[in-house]
């Protein structure tokens, strides 16, 4: 307990019809017969990582991951301009989520979720409260208006010239208004030299965001794949440009549908990117929520993260 397991690869995979012309990559890895997790990733549109296999017992843990829509191995990619991105919203992936459960055969799953994870690990545990034995989610995002109106204006006065970096890249005449729309405008633009700046510009201000953390890397968005880029960035302009299709502070004030899910909330206090005043609203109003508040940790983690984590899912592994 409190720190990776071996690296695993997975024991089964596949591709996933859920309909609407879209195909979501899926894997499995630990034990067959382990108690099912789910992982739902970040972004929006970051795909799947080797990286959460190792934080989960494999021989306890049926461990579960997908690639949401559009992005990770799932197809059709969002890089493509021609991928339809109407059918690529949190109602969509909670659908899929669902679909994907029945696939595999599973009653209840532990969900993990980090940043955007939580957002649609949450929407879904509302949405299917008897789905769901427990839930351990870091990072928290619930990807209220005033949560993005943070991330993409009000720490600017930590980084001022990054932020005119960041204003400037869009056009002159959007520069005072909502930048998250100009740029998923700029990401549906026909010249790809437009869309690449964009998700360059995008990606180095998400980094600047990121960099004073003791776990921040200065490459973690903007040293991904060029298609990779395309699509996360993509994917996190519409997602958020729509505040994620959610009705303002829905997830929060709906916590109660939670009641009888244990779970525990492991989040930053260096967080620049998620304040961690969202992770005590939520606490607040889950009544079976146990928060932890990490002093020396930020969005990457850092501090005693690892201890909480693996504690939490040392903990559920046996319930």
């Amino acid at each position: 307990m409190g720190a990776p397991y071996p690296p695993i690869e997975p024991y089964d995979h596949g591709m996933l019809d859920v309909g609407d012309g879209n195909l979501v990559y899926w894997e499995t890895c630990g034990n067959p017969d382990g108690k099912p997790a789910v992982v739902v990733h970040g972004g929006p549109g970051s795909g799947c990582t080797v990286n959460p296999r190792k934080n989960f017992d494999p021989e306890r843990y049926r461990i579960i991951l997908f690639d949401q829509r559009g992005c990770g191995r799932s197809l059709p990619h969002a890089a493509d301009p021609a991928t339809d991105m109407s059918v690529n919203t949190t109602e969509h992936l909670i659908g899929d989520m669902e679909k994907l459960r029945e696939h595999l055969g599973v009653q209840r799953w532990l969900i993990y979720g980090g940043s955007w994870g939580v957002t649609l690990a949450l929407a879904y545990a509302q949405r299917f409260p008897e789905r769901v034995s427990e839930m351990v989610l870091l990072a928290v995002s619930t990807t209220r208006r005033h949560e993005l109106s943070w991330l993409y204006g009000g720490v600017r006065r930590f980084f001022p010239e990054a932020y005119e970096r960041f204003r400037d890249a869009v056009p002159e005449a959007d520069r005072d208004g909502d930048l998250i729309t100009a740029y998923a405008r700029m990401m549906e633009d026909p010249d790809p030299d437009v869309r690449i700046k964009a998700a360059q510009e995008w990606c180095l201000w998400e980094d600047t965001v990121l960099s004073l953390e003791p776990n921040g890397s200065p490459s973690a968005f903007i040293g991904r794949p060029s298609d990779s880029t395309l699509a996360l960035v993509r994917i996190i302009t519409h997602y958020y440009s729509n505040a994620g299709w959610l009705e303002e502070g829905a997830l929060i004030r709906n916590a109660h549908r939670l009641k009888g899910i244990p779970g525990v909330v492991i989040h930053g206090r260096q967080d620049l990117s998620c304040p961690a005043e969202t992770a005590h609203e939520l606490a607040a109003a889950w009544p079976d929520a146990e928060l932890h508040i990490v002093d020396q940790a930020g969005h990457k983690g850092g501090g005693d993260f690892p201890k909480h984590l693996f504690t939490a899912l040392d903990r559920f592994a046996t319930t």
